[in-house]
């Protein structure tokens, strides 16, 4: 069978009957979804008011620079789904349906309405404390989980190239071309994070990839997802809500305060755990480059403007000559120094 286009719904149709995915289900409806840059995305409503979710790698990304990952990614992040069901339970993420190794997809079943997603939340309403509290949480389990099962998962996961291509590269090196006075930094933490081996890694653990139903956390997006240094987790999602403070400034005091207690949710549950020494520092290395690539890598955070992108790579040039002592105070510095450079 020749490689098919999912957004094209006819094609997508006469693929699941051929495969006799269809059997005993009626004529579905198809709508494209939007908002991942690396995946075609497809959902499929059935008459029953099921549904699944079909994603294909794309081999070019859909940002505005040249950006290419190869496909096979996509059976990263399906066998990412398989174990994540395992580590935090099967209501945590959607359910596997079927996967295609000739056609670069995957199948899930689609989130039940009504739900949201954390970010629009973040967006149209105040940020509130339970999902930030459950956001940490989540984290922890799939640290801490992961860490007892680390000889089996270090193996599975070993291959650590998806994260370099679509992570360490895009946001971190490629931040360092953008805005040299962060180059050694950038590039220190390159290295010390590909030494780094403790327990599974998420790699895209942010409010986009959480959707929320009847107040549980569902989990999103695994194509990155790894062995190695669990602190990218925790800066990759702490720079968003403190992005967010800088973009909702109304509501920076209460993006502060879920961030806070976003880090002592997670911090409470891992600061003692074996794999998690020197896991503060970095932590707050991570946040302040990833605060940095929202605004200088590829993948740029579109709710910040010019104005706001250059502020905050001043606030990040501060953070990086003068380092705060603890990611609490990170928290509460950050939108201080972006309101004093813009």
């Amino acid at each position: 069978m020749e490689m098919i286009d999912i957004e094209k719904h006819d094609e997508l149709i006469d693929y699941l009957a051929a495969s006799g995915l269809l059997a005993g289900r009626s004529q579905p409806a198809c709508t494209n979804l939007r908002g991942g840059v690396s995946n075609r995305t497809v959902k499929i409503s059935f008459a029953d008011e099921t549904g699944w979710v079909v994603k294909q790698a794309l081999a070019k990304l859909r940002v505005a620079t040249d950006w290419y990952a190869d496909p096979k990614r996509i059976h990263v992040e399906a066998e990412g789904l398989r174990w994540l069901a395992r580590l935090l339970g099967s209501d945590a993420v959607p359910a596997f349906i079927h996967e295609d190794h000739q056609q670069q997809l995957f199948i899930m079943t689609a989130i039940a309405e009504p739900h949201h997603n954390y970010k629009h939340l973040l967006f149209e309403h105040p940020p509130e404390a339970q999902h930030a509290v459950a956001f940490g949480g989540m984290l922890a389990t799939l640290h801490n989980q992961a860490y007892e099962q680390r000889e089996k998962l270090a193996a599975v996961f070993a291959d650590t190239s998806f994260f370099e291509h679509l992570r360490l590269d895009p946001y971190y090196r490629h931040s360092a071309q953008q805005f040299p006075d962060a180059a050694p930094f950038l590039f220190n933490l390159i290295l010390d994070t590909r030494q780094r081996r403790r327990t599974l890694v998420h790699g895209d653990y942010s409010p986009k990839n959480i959707l929320i139903h009847e107040n549980r956390l569902v989990l999103l997006d695994h194509e990155v997802i790894h062995f190695g240094d669990p602190a990218f987790d925790v800066g990759f999602s702490l720079a968003h809500f403190l992005s967010k403070a800088h973009a909702r400034k109304p509501l920076r005091d209460e993006f502060v305060e879920v961030a806070e207690q976003y880090w002592h949710t997670y911090r409470s549950h891992c600061v003692e755990r074996p794999w998690a020494d020197d896991l503060e520092s970095l932590c707050i290395r991570h946040t302040i480059a990833c605060l940095l690539a929202r605004v200088a890598g590829k993948s740029m955070l579109e709710y910040l403007i010019n104005g706001q992108r250059a502020a905050q790579k001043m606030a990040v040039k501060h953070l990086i000559d003068e380092p705060p002592l603890s990611l609490a105070q990170l928290i509460r510095q950050f939108p201080t120094l972006v309101h004093a450079y813009e």
